[in-house]
């Protein structure tokens, strides 16, 4: 079985080495060191001699990544199967060979046989897990820690897997509401292009016979052919340079990318859903944090770095500054208005009848139901508007072509 361990935070190389143990008995394995004398005395603490140790090379697209970077639905799988064996008994460290084992994925295999090792010496689970923040971020890790120090790991793990399955459901349905007319416009697009290019100069080779004055729209079209024609490149170059600095500026400058986020939830039919989206994902992320036993201003803290969307991280901010202040969290959620009657409504009932996270939790199921329904009709709603664009844009093209031709038919 590989032995890894790591001596560092996040740096480090991996080893491979063979030798005998302390029985004399052959192993051989893998372990993680900042360096090659490290990691020989690593092996001597662990009683193996006549080591052969060599670094492994790290693979051309990053496969031997300290760090492996799982997505969210591996996430949200992996903590499951976590939680299934700690329910059933398995210990974690047990857990974690079954895991890797069992795995076809090899990020998934390097990262529980690194954090395997880590946790056999002597670092506690959540520790581990911070030592991979691209896979697991500060809120998971939170839970896990809150799980580990109320002794309740195994019912800490069930409820993050459940959080983080309904975050991963949230997010595909956002995706999908916004790949549908995405794909539509870049077909689109394409089919202009494609008409612009091939099309429309057989139509202005036939036009210089008419010697006429051709219409302002067929003129226009042709300028248009011409421009892509002969400056494809530098049209290709000018769009993949606004759409690269648009992100490079979404994620260095922090007033574009407020009030990108702050516009988005004005958009007319998507800004609605996505309203829905963060109030789903604040309430489902409090429940299940208060459900941790995490004290209230520590979890609004966490919610609103959750929340996605700078409207709602003030709102969320400015909410656990009055309930730090003794105020109650239906009250503050009231006079931050973001949050619908609704919302309010049943947190104020959970707070009077104590069952706040069940209400938290309805109240997350309630609109997680509303985003899926959204999603649905966006789609029914986008598919004739879309049909209707397509037309215009593929149909205008055509018309523009044909207008000198229907000109001259009616001068005749």
């Amino acid at each position: 079985m590989a032995d890894t361990k790591t001596t560092g935070k996040k740096k480090g190389d991996i080893y491979n080495y063979e030798g005998l143990d302390a029985s004399g008995k052959r192993v051989q394995g893998e372990l993680t060191a900042s360096s090659l004398p490290i990691a020989k005395a690593i092996l001597r603490e662990k009683g193996i001699q006549k080591v052969q140790i060599k670094k492994k090379a790290t693979p051309l697209f990053g496969g031997g990544s300290l760090d492996p970077r799982l997505s969210g639905d591996e996430v949200a799988a992996l903590t499951r199967q976590l939680a299934t064996m700690a329910k059933a008994g398995v210990p974690l460290v047990q857990s974690f060979g079954v895991i890797s084992e069992a795995a076809d994925n090899a990020n998934i295999v390097h990262l529980m046989k690194i954090i395997r090792a880590e946790v056999e010496g002597g670092v506690s689970f959540s520790d581990a897990l911070k030592r991979h923040p691209r896979t697991f971020d500060e809120l998971f890790c939170n839970l896990v820690a809150a799980g580990e120090q109320s002794g309740t790991l195994d019912t800490m793990l069930n409820r993050v897997a459940f959080f983080k399955e309904k975050s991963e459901s949230l997010k595909r349905k956002i995706k999908k509401a916004l790949y549908y007319p995405v794909a539509v416009v870049l077909i689109a697009t394409g089919v202009s292009i494609v008409l612009l290019v091939k099309v429309v100069p057989t139509f202005k080779s036939m036009f210089a016979s008419f010697n006429a004055q051709l219409p302002a729209f067929t003129l226009f079209v042709l300028s248009i052919s011409d421009l892509i024609r002969n400056y494809w490149f530098q049209c290709l170059f000018l769009t993949f340079s606004i759409g690269w600095f648009l992100i490079y500026f979404y994620r260095t400058r922090p007033k574009f990318k407020h009030k990108v986020q702050k516009y988005s939830l004005k958009l007319p039919v998507f800004g609605p859903l996505f309203r829905k989206v963060f109030i789903a994902r604040i309430t489902r992320t409090l429940s299940t944090t208060f459900a941790a036993g995490v004290p209230l201003p520590e979890a609004l803290l966490s919610v609103a770095k959750a929340s996605g969307n700078i409207i709602y991280y003030e709102a969320m901010m400015q909410i656990r500054d009055q309930v730090s202040s003794g105020q109650t969290l239906h009250v503050a959620m009231r006079r931050a208005a973001v949050f619908p009657s609704l919302v309010v409504q049943m947190v104020a009932i959970g707070e009077e009848s104590g069952a706040l996270e069940d209400m938290l939790s309805k109240v997350a199921g309630i609109y997680e139901e509303e985003v899926d329904t959204a999603v649905d009709g966006l789609t029914t709603l986008l598919e004739p508007l879309i049909m209707v664009i397509l037309g215009v844009v593929v149909g205008g093209l055509v018309v523009a072509m044909y207008l000198p031709i229907f000109k001259m038919g009616s001068l005749m």
